[in-house]
């Protein structure tokens, strides 16, 4: 079985003037392909990008419902804020827009001290995600991101991992940080908080993201945009012009790739006549690919066993460019078949 197709796995090149951070990166969220790269591995300070990690223990740990009260973790923080009072309550929802609409160091701390038992329990939880995940170069310190007394170090690449991983495992993740304007109630007073992320009113793919700033770590920005089916996020650490930065390169990789189905589920080719209409996969095959690329992929079926049971997996489809494996997929039957 072969479908003439194909994908380049060195990351595209862009010039200087495109790309001023000092680390950076640009990911399709949906099959972790790297389509463009600067220092992607350096570890560096992240500042307020560290709330997209806070958001997510925060989604699998808590239910948006939850009414959490603001205790004596939000006396001793400071730089931005959504100004909770001492034993205000609040949803965990409401919460989620201060956290990332305006990146309330107040909100990161009620969130981890209500999530968990503390904060530091709950930055063990931050830590034990981002390496599920596969953030080897990343380690959390506290939930808002500044970095006076503890630190949050990752790198470009880590902060793709994570900001794919939330954007396409949680809607409300989605819902959230695509909001440009949110209104809060609680039984202490009204708010109304604007997106800290310039690139939404000023780009017209973006769908979300999360803007940061220490003196130390300079200006980060983690974004996410969709065309075409291509969905991709854009990390840049210690960039004085981040946004112009992030444009720059959605436009340049956008007017580059598209997302081609490289195996499609209704309608999978079985050379062999004896498994002919007896096997399945379980979903179509996407790749972001240029069209240059879109000429060279190679699939080859490899069957485990002839013997299998309904749904069981029984064999798998390799996909290579040229001579290097970019993947494999699962191939199950669809009836017991004794050979």
């Amino acid at each position: 079985m072969c479908f003439l197709f194909t994908i380049l796995l060195l990351p595209i090149s862009v010039n200087a003037k495109m790309d001023t951070a000092t680390s950076s990166i640009v990911m399709d969220m949906d099959s972790k392909r790297i389509l463009y790269s600067k220092n992607k591995d350096e570890k560096r300070l992240i500042a307020s990008i560290t709330k997209i990690m806070t958001a997510t223990i925060a989604l699998e740990n808590g239910k948006v419902s939850d009414i959490y009260e603001a205790g004596d973790e939000i006396l001793d923080m400071y730089g931005t804020s959504i100004y909770l009072e001492y034993k205000e309550k609040m949803s965990l929802e409401d919460l989620l827009y201060g956290l990332m609409l305006r990146s309330g160091n107040d909100a990161a701390v009620v969130i981890a001290n209500n999530v968990s038992k503390n904060e530091k329990s709950f930055v063990k939880l931050m830590n034990d995600k981002a390496k599920k995940i596969g953030m080897t170069n990343t380690i959390f310190s506290n939930s808002h991101g500044l970095d006076e007394k503890t630190q949050n170090y990752s790198t470009a690449y880590d902060m793709a991992l994570l900001s794919s991983y939330a954007y396409t495992k949680f809607p409300i993740y989605r819902k959230i940080v695509g909001t440009k304007k949110y209104n809060a109630k609680t039984e202490n007073k009204s708010y109304l908080w604007y997106n800290r992320n310039k690139l939404l009113n000023s780009y017209n793919y973006c769908t979300g993201g999360k803007n940061g700033y220490t003196p130390s770590a300079g200006r980060t920005l983690v974004t996410n945009a969709e065309k075409d089916n291509l969905r991709l996020t854009i990390v840049t650490l210690n960039d004085g012009g981040e946004y112009t930065t992030h444009k720059n390169l959605y436009e340049y990789v956008f007017d580059k790739y598209k997302r081609y189905k490289i195996i499609d589920k209704n309608n999978l080719s079985i050379g062999k006549s004896f498994f002919k209409d007896e096997l399945y996969i379980k979903k179509s095959y996407y790749y972001p690919l240029t069209e240059e690329e879109s000429n060279n992929i190679k699939t080859i079926l490899r069957i485990s066993k002839k013997n299998y049971k309904s749904n069981d997996v029984v064999g798998y489809i390799d996909i290579y460019l040229y001579k290097e494996k970019i993947d494999t997929i699962k191939v199950y039957a669809k009836k017991e078949i004794d050979k």
